[in-house]
């Protein structure tokens, strides 16, 4: 296919040519997969053969191309850019959106009539294929576009696109499918997801200006939240005319933008953008961005993909970036134009983060993206697959497993799992199908179909890979109040009237409670809580672990540090040791009366929490006495009444791994991730016809489900898939495997203080607290100093000293004392958020 005389006209009045991948994927046969950098063209190249096709009248009667992103708000961006050049070139295209967010009276048109080009997200695609109009509305689609397809990748949405595109194969088999990315650290691997496709590279275009952001002030010792850095950071956005700033998580965003606004004398219009906002509020930010009327937005994870802001010439990211190709991604926002260098900054949040920051730098530079690699399809998608596939009408076992099988994730599928899930989806296993409620499918003639076709609504309300904690809406207090967000349930359990807290940028005071609304009155004057938002729990990649500790460990690297990260390493080397690649260091010190045992893993926050819970009990049982641990993304600290002399005992592999099977049997760790998997895989529904099931109504019933199948079929699909996943996923165990094996020495280093590496770990917030023999014997020893202190000679053992004195029950559940608590309790970072608030819109208005 070459570029029409018309088209290649409009690339002149732009001033532009087209870019040579542009034209290469014009004239591409099959599947193809385009990596191309930000700012390259690339969403323009994906629907250009689209549109030379129905420039010439090459069109189907109905859907002509499918456009699948990860954002709602992509959605949104994309119809707006494809209308320019559509409007230009005089085509008679209709081009339409299809989310969460559409009205339902075009929803409905949409099954009859639908546009040319459809834009669209993982989860709607879902939904419309699960209609019995499905092969009406998608039988003649030519092309499907797959953008950001590296993001979706990433998680089960992914997974549950490649399903949905073997139905549309299906549906029209002459089909050809394009993916985007612009961030790709294995194209091989990302085409073969696809299925197999013709990787098409685009020039990667110049190298990007970003550094660290010189401060006045160093960064602190501990703390995550870069506060100490507001007044440079609003100096960036000053000179530059659009700034993005990225905060790696909603509740942080929340107080950056406050601590912002604090600082903001001028008044400079200042947005605020995350995933808890209300639809609306979201909307006005993107549209003052669009309108060039904002000078900075302070955003979270809802902003890293490809929304087209011309006038962003700056990033500024605010704490580690934690993973190599997001920080590529974010850096992409700015100057979003080919050939042009993107500007970005960085701001660590604390003097560890600095040595992170440092070496993502220098990854950017070498262009060494990170990412692990994809396992095999999951079974529960697969499972809520089936059921949207029994919704659109009967279907042939054999003929499903053979579209499963043709794309990435489950190619490696065998018959025998397949047939699993499908008797799954039928009777809900064999511990469940004596009850009515989960006898979904039949089949007659070698067709399976519904049992009941009732069923279709319910299976269809309960779409998605996206498990979420329950949220609550929060609103003006008053019937018709503006709604502002949500707040988890968990949060919103804690309030009571009176109680303030920070959503949307403002302080706002909790009234109480109305049909499930929390309903609030704004209350600038007062310090907040915060809430607890979810968004993104962000680990440091495996690969970027690794380069931080290479960099530690190698004195000779430590000039592109800044001085006194150089110094206070220096003063580890000299006081202990350095966590040098291929030895697993550790340090036991004590202070304040305990005894400390800090580990030097680099195997990420979720892995070295679970290590943390495992060499706790291991420490238990060797009457060693732990009292709790703390974990970071480097480092586990365990405190204890009796010092780890002898690290190697403990970290015996085969212990740790009969430790983890043992723990997850009895843990909620394995009841949430069952939760999880049964929502997914359709045996647990969270909305009903005219009501949506609470999050304690969800807990338990899965809770209730969990046990039954445990006592009577503890090999139902379900079990085997959340053992799976709760290793892989919510513990990490994998990273633990993985420290150990490319850390095969251990060096173990007896301290009279505390190390220099191990001070910050002192501050950190997040302390798990071991209730054992640990804390008995703390009690039984400060009641017997209390008694003799008082010359009284009871004469008992000291468990029963300390039973009779009250500090402790005698057998098994000390009550801690004044003092040990104190002890115990994580020390403030003091980087807090001042009292001043901010102003009370998302995009403010002038003063």
């Amino acid at each position: 296919m070459s570029l029409p005389k018309a088209f290649q006209d409009w690339f002149a009045t732009q001033g532009w040519e087209p870019h040579p991948h542009q034209l290469a994927l014009l004239g591409a046969q099959g599947d193809s997969l385009l990596i191309a950098p930000t700012g390259g063209g690339k969403t323009l190249a994906g629907f250009l053969p689209s549109l030379v096709d129905l420039a010439r009248g090459d069109r189907p009667k109905g859907l002509h191309t499918l456009y699948v992103s990860p954002l709602k708000a992509l959605t949104a961006d994309i119809a707006r850019n494809l209308a320019l050049p559509v409007a230009e070139l005089g085509l008679d295209i209709r081009i339409e959106d299809r989310t969460g967010d559409t009205k339902g009276s075009q929803r409905a048109r949409q099954k009859v009539d639908p546009p040319d080009i459809l834009l669209t997200t993982p989860e709607s695609l879902a939904l419309m294929l699960s209609y019995e109009q499905a092969p009406a509305i998608f039988g003649g689609v030519r092309r499907v576009v797959l953008d950001e397809l590296h993001a979706l990748a990433e998680n089960k949405r992914g997974d549950q696109l490649m399903l949905g595109l073997s139905r549309l194969r299906a549906l029209s088999p002459d089909l050809s499918a394009i993916g985007l990315s612009a961030t790709v650290e294995d194209p091989q691997a990302l085409a073969d997801f696809m299925g197999g496709a013709t990787i098409i590279n685009a020039d990667p275009g110049p190298d990007p200006d970003i550094a660290m952001l010189p401060t006045a002030r160093p960064a602190p010792w501990a703390g995550g939240n870069g506060h100490y850095a507001v007044p440079e950071v609003l100096d960036q956005i000053r000179q530059a005319n659009t700034t993005i700033v990225f905060i790696n998580t909603r509740a942080q965003a929340e107080l950056y933008f406050q601590q912002l606004w604090a600082a903001n004398e001028e008044n400079l219009p200042i947005g605020l953008h995350h995933g808890s906002l209300s639809r609306e509020a979201r909307q006005r930010v993107e549209a003052a961005m669009a309108a060039g009327e904002l000078r900075a937005v302070v955003a979270t994870g809802s902003l890293d993909l490809g929304i087209d802001w011309g006038a962003v010439d700056l990033v500024i990211q605010v704490g580690a970036p934690k993973n190599v190709k997001r920080l590529v991604q974010r850096i992409g926002r700015a100057n979003h134009r080919y050939n042009a260098p993107s500007r970005a900054r960085i701001v660590p949040a604390n003097r560890f983060e600095v040595i992170e920051c440092v070496a993502a730098l220098e990854a950017v530079a070498e262009r060494d993206l990170d990412g692990d690699p994809r396992g095999p399809g999951p079974l529960d998608v697969l499972c809520q697959h089936i059921l949207l596939t029994a919704c659109a009408g009967p279907f042939s076992a054999d003929a499903l497993y053979a579209e499963v099988t043709a794309v990435g994730p489950y190619r490696s599928l065998s018959r025998a799992a397949f047939d699993d899930c499908l008797e799954f989806a039928a009777t809900g296993g064999y511990a469940l199908r004596a009850y009515d409620r989960w006898q979904r499918l039949m089949e007659r003639d070698r067709l399976w179909f519904l049992r009941d076709p009732r069923a279709a609504r319910l299976i269809r309300m309960n779409i998605g890979t996206i498990i979420d904690p329950e949220t609550l809406k929060v609103r003006f207090k008053g019937r018709g109040g503006p709604l502002l967000g949500e707040v988890e349930e968990g949060f919103a359990a804690t309030l009571v009237p009176g109680d303030t807290f920070l959503i949307g940028g403002q302080t706002v005071r909790y009234e109480g409670l109305r049909e499930l609304t929390l309903e609030v009155v704004p209350n600038p004057h007062k310090e907040p809580r915060i809430a607890t938002f979810n968004g993104l729990k962000l680990a440091t990649s495996t690969q970027l672990s690794q380069r931080v500790q290479a960099l530690i460990g190698d004195p000779s690297e430590w000039d592109v540090l800044p001085p006194d990260s150089r110094d206070w390493l220096a003063l580890q080397a000299e006081q202990s040791a350095l966590p040098v690649p291929g030895t697993l260091l550790s340090e036991s010190f004590r202070y304040d009366g305990r005894w400390h045992f800090a580990l030097y893993g680099f195997a990420g926050r979720n892995a070295l929490q679970t290590l943390g819970l495992l060499l706790t009990r291991t420490m238990e049982v060797a009457g060693l006495g732990p009292l709790g641990f703390l974990a970071t993304d480097y480092a586990l600290l365990i405190w204890s009444v009796d010092p780890v002399e002898d690290p190697a005992p403990l970290l015996d592999r085969a212990s740790l791994r009969e430790g983890l099977g043992d723990w997850l049997q009895g843990n909620a760790v394995m009841k949430r991730s069952f939760r999880n998997v049964a929502i997914i895989a359709g045996l647990i529904q969270r909305n009903m016809p005219g009501s949506r099931s609470t999050g304690k109504q969800a807990t338990f019933s899965s809770d209730i489900l969990y046990d039954t199948l445990r006592k009577y079929d503890p090999d139902h699909l379900l079990l085997r898939i959340t053992a799976d996943e709760a290793q892989r996923g919510l513990v990490d165990f994998g990273r633990i495997d993985e420290m150990l094996d490319r850390s095969p020495r251990l060096q173990h280093v007896m301290l009279d203080r505390v190390s220099p590496l191990a001070a910050p770990l002192m501050l950190e917030m997040g302390r798990v607290r071991i209730d054992g023999q640990g804390r008995m014997r703390l009690a039984e020893e400060e009641a017997a100093a209390m008694m003799a202190e008082a010359g009284i000679d009871l004469g008992a053992e000291p468990a029963e000293v300390a039973r009779l004195a009250g500090i402790g029950d005698g057998v098994n559940r000390p009550a801690t004392g004044l003092r040990d608590r104190k002890r115990d309790r994580p020390a403030r970072s003091g980087d807090v958020p001042p009292r001043r608030a901010p102003r009370p819109a998302t995009v403010p208005r002038s003063r």
